[in-house]
């Protein structure tokens, strides 16, 4: 039997992704969360203490991003994600004042690496060969791979890898580093342009899909947690989403895309990471100076990344285990201080706001890498979403995406059984 109907656990991306395929698929939609609003950790509302709309967390996607491309296409977002024309990386090394920009050529063929003014300084062509070690899709930590050091892994590697992966570089999955090289550097630069949301994620992403969706009688209802799962055979037969247990139909799917924790509480068995990674964010209201780059990358610093919005600064610290019990007020202080010495600014610290997840993402190691489950379960009509589910890529928004799209599919086949 066909799958008409499909139930959906879960409003973040992941869920969102599904829901659309699914509703594309001429599959009638549900869709809940328990959450105040639409988005998970990719959420957008107006803070108060600045007085402006702030994303939680500075997401960034790549033009080669080919989910991002799909699901941005299939609900009309039409807000575009602003972003350099070329792949161009700036950083500053704060306790030197060095600044350099590494442009990665439009093409696949690396001839970046041979030009001595679009490489790291400090670094010859030779030291980028054993980036190719990395290319792979065996599991192992990175440092058993590459060494862990030298100008390339400390002015370009190791702060690409720290955004991508939110885990110590070192420490990593060599197979989740390879997964993001080769859809990125591997492919040339016009596969490796930064996209950052403006005004936010909600507008380029969350919004549009919201709306689609709703056109198509398929709004999401938030407030609504799932609590338990009844399982008969092969089949989940019934979910209790806190009013009494709801019977399932035979041609109604069930996709969970809910956060591991949420997950292996209401699956009998099942296996997902367990062990998460930090990330601090901080906003201030200050507008980005003339020619401030859009994405600052900082050496020596507290801050990691600085991004330059028309009406704020934002910064990111990934892994950050060492700084998410800190004072609010004292993490800011540091972080000002940090864009000041990247940016030339000379200006009181403005209105801030520091937010932090402190189960961001999944802990990118080998070990955990082994515990993601794939979309498919043994139960013929239950499907994971996630960017902690067996995507091949790390806790992204291209990997939630992904997932959506992956448990969609498997439905949808299933259905045809």
């Amino acid at each position: 039997m066909n799958f008409t109907r499909a139930t959906i656990a879960g409003a973040g991306l992941a869920g969102l992704a599904a829901a659309v395929a699914l509703r594309r698929a001429d599959v009638a939609v549900t869709i809940a969360d328990s959450a105040a609003q639409a988005g998970g950790r990719c959420r957008s509302y107006h803070d108060p203490q600045l007085g402006l709309t702030i994303d939680n967390g500075n997401h960034l996607v790549l033009s080669g991003n080919a989910a991002v491309t799909r699901f941005r296409a299939a609900i009309s977002a039409d807000t575009p994600l602003a972003g350099p024309e070329h792949a161009d990386f700036a950083f500053r090394d704060l306790t030197s004042g060095a600044g350099w920009t590494v442009r990665i050529n439009d093409g696949p063929l690396p001839w970046w690496v041979l030009a001595p003014g679009r490489r790291v300084p400090g670094s010859r062509a030779a030291d980028y060969l054993p980036l190719a070690r990395l290319l792979g899709r065996e599991e192992a930590r990175i440092d058993a791979r590459i060494d862990a050091k030298g100008p390339v892994w400390e002015r370009l590697l190791r702060p690409v890898l720290l955004a991508a992966l939110n885990t110590d570089p070192a420490a990593s999955s060599a197979a989740l580093a390879g997964a993001v090289l080769r859809e990125t550097v591997a492919k040339g630069g016009r596969a490796m342009r930064p996209r950052v949301a403006e005004p936010s994620l909600a507008a380029a992403f969350i919004d549009p899909a919201l709306a689609w969706l709703a056109a198509r009688h398929s709004a999401v209802t938030l407030g609504r947690r799932l609590r338990a799962i009844d399982f008969t055979g092969d089949r989940v037969t019934a979910l209790d989403w806190g009013a009494g247990r709801e019977p399932v139909s035979a041609d109604e799917a069930v996709i969970l895309a809910v956060p591991p924790a949420v997950a292996t509480a209401l699956v009998p068995g099942l296996a997902a990471p367990d062990d998460f990674r930090a990330i601090v964010n901080g906003h201030f209201a200050f507008p980005a100076p003339a020619g401030a780059p859009p994405m600052l990358g900082l050496i020596g610093g507290t801050a990691e990344w600085v991004f330059a919005f028309p009406d704020r600064l934002s910064v990111t610290v990934s892994a950050a285990e060492a700084i998410v019990d800190r004072d609010r007020e004292g993490l800011a202080r540091t972080f000002w201080a940090d864009i000041q010495a990247a940016l030339g600014i000379d200006h009181p610290m403005p209105r801030w706001q520091i937010v932090k997840e402190k189960r961001a993402t999944f802990a990118a190691t080998p070990q955990q890498n082994a515990k993601r489950p794939p979309a498919a379960t043994r139960w013929r009509n239950l499907f994971l979403a996630g960017d902690w589910t067996d995507t091949g890529l790390p806790a992204t928004i291209e990997g939630a995406l992904r997932s959506g799209e992956t448990a969609a599919k498997l439905a949808l086949r299933s259905g045809t059984r």
